[in-house]
């Protein structure tokens, strides 16, 4: 880990002192997949760049032409890390009132168009962690609001869909945008409850959830299971530090050496 701020480091102690995972085989680690797994960022700086465009071009029609001031990815990833609603980024990059109505709706039509599914890519680190998982006997259950064809669509495209053993998700293609904890913890709850009937007595060996977001970890704390926090995805540190999360690791790989004890 690099750059941990005294917070992190403190939590990072409080997860050494309380816990000493070593997941052997016949445990379970539920992981999400946007974030975790798969960058998103490229995706959604491009559907804010489109959106903005959309309504510039709409009011240009009408021979008005607005002062738009387009955010940098950087400044706008760190909005969203920071969990700052998409209208106030709106309002920041000049839009008002029914411009900002217009934006949202437009950003809602088209973060999940295919013709942008391709800018989302594969987290450094990932095939390795998910390797050594693999190789441990841990059973891999991915657990994501993505739609759940896309999800094994992605997977399948790098060849790494034989490394889980359970992929659930949903069938809506706006519930990965909108990350509603609620959904994510009935989710969970399905996939705790069938991984628990498909390992029987091995399940006791341990179970963890992986995430980016404050649903994950709701999710895991509602459900019993303890949680790593990841900051590669959509939240940043600080933020995900407020919702108490057990462990918090700098992205997947970390986070699986933790859990096999390297």
């Amino acid at each position: 880990m690099t750059g941990v701020a005294a917070s992190g480091l403190s939590q990072f102690q409080r997860c050494r002192d309380q816990f000493t995972p070593v997941l052997t085989s016949g445990s379970t680690v539920f992981c999400d997949f946007d974030g975790p797994i798969v960058d998103v960022s490229e995706r959604y700086y491009s559907t804010y760049q489109l959106g903005l465009a959309d309504v510039q071009a709409t009011y240009e029609a009408e021979g008005i032409t607005l002062p738009v001031r387009v955010l940098s990815k950087t400044q706008f990833w760190q909005m969203k890390q920071d969990r700052v609603p998409d209208l106030e980024i709106a309002m920041r990059s000049g839009l008002q009132q029914a411009q900002i109505d217009l934006f949202l709706q437009r950003v809602g039509q088209i973060v999940n168009q295919p013709t942008l599914l391709h800018k989302d890519q594969l987290q450094l680190g990932v095939r390795w962690a998910l390797a050594m998982l693999h190789a441990k006997g841990i059973r891999l259950v991915l657990v994501t609001l993505r739609c759940q064809t896309q999800a094994i669509q992605i997977l399948q495209s790098y060849g790494l869909t034989h490394l889980f053993s359970s992929i659930w998700g949903t069938q809506d293609e706006t519930a990965a945008y909108c990350n509603y904890a609620d959904q994510k913890t009935r989710l969970l709850m399905a996939a705790l409850a069938a991984s628990q009937q498909e390992a029987a007595s091995e399940f006791s060996m341990g179970a963890w959830m992986i995430g980016d977001t404050e649903a994950d970890i709701l999710a895991g704390q509602a459900t019993g299971v303890p949680t790593i926090a990841l900051t590669c995805g959509i939240r940043s540190r600080t933020y995900l530090e407020k919702f108490t999360p057990t462990c918090i690791y700098s992205d997947l790989l970390s986070a699986t050496r933790y859990l096999i004890g390297e």
